[in-house]
């Protein structure tokens, strides 16, 4: 960081780190033990679409590599692609997300990329995502309240984010924590 950069409040930012969505698994053990959520074997991630003959390959390459990937667009017009798996299997859906983020990035796109979410349900019906923000390279945890329109459960937030500090990059600034209403999987 240059002297100007310190002067005028500004940081560089936080370069994306995929490998720590591998840290899902471990938090998802963290998860069912001290809050009782199980994996719902549903994860996605989030991206400004682009046009283009480029993007589209990318994204025809993506749904014959990982058959069943299902594409939305949300309210916002950010496109999102659900990777499903059983639910015992997290491991291969956070190969999933990572694949997707890759070959995003690895094509040009990664400035395109927002987020990814892993997908984690209670007995109770109450649903839980944990959040990776591509460009922070931290996760946060969301809990949408059920049977409420975009209202969340943010004690159960704080919660999550102090049993999974030990296992995931955690963002401590908690105005980062979007929600993500309507995220497909969740």
């Amino acid at each position: 960081m240059g002297l100007f950069d310190s002067v005028f409040g500004r940081s560089k930012p936080v370069k994306p780190d995929l490998d720590q969505l591998f840290g899902l698994p471990s938090a998802a053990v963290t998860l069912r033990l001290a809050a009782g959520f199980r994996p719902t074997g549903t994860g996605s991630v989030c991206f400004a679409a682009v046009e283009g003959g480029a993007f589209e390959q990318v994204l025809r390459d993506l749904d014959e590599l990982l058959a069943g990937l299902t594409t939305s667009r949300d309210d916002y017009g950010y496109t999102w692609l659900l990777a499903r798996r059983t639910p015992d299997d997290l491991t291969s859906l956070v190969t999933d997300l990572h694949a997707i983020n890759t070959a995003l990035e690895g094509n040009g796109f990664g400035p395109q990329l927002l987020c990814s979410l892993a997908a984690f349900e209670h007995a109770d019906g109450r649903r839980l995502a944990l959040v990776y923000l591509y460009k922070r390279g931290t996760f946060y945890p969301f809990a949408p309240v059920p049977g409420t329109r975009e209202k969340r459960d943010t004690t159960l937030e704080l919660q999550v984010k102090a049993a999974t500090a030990d296992d995931l990059r955690l963002e401590s600034d908690l105005s980062r924590w979007f929600p993500v209403w309507g995220a497909p999987g969740l």
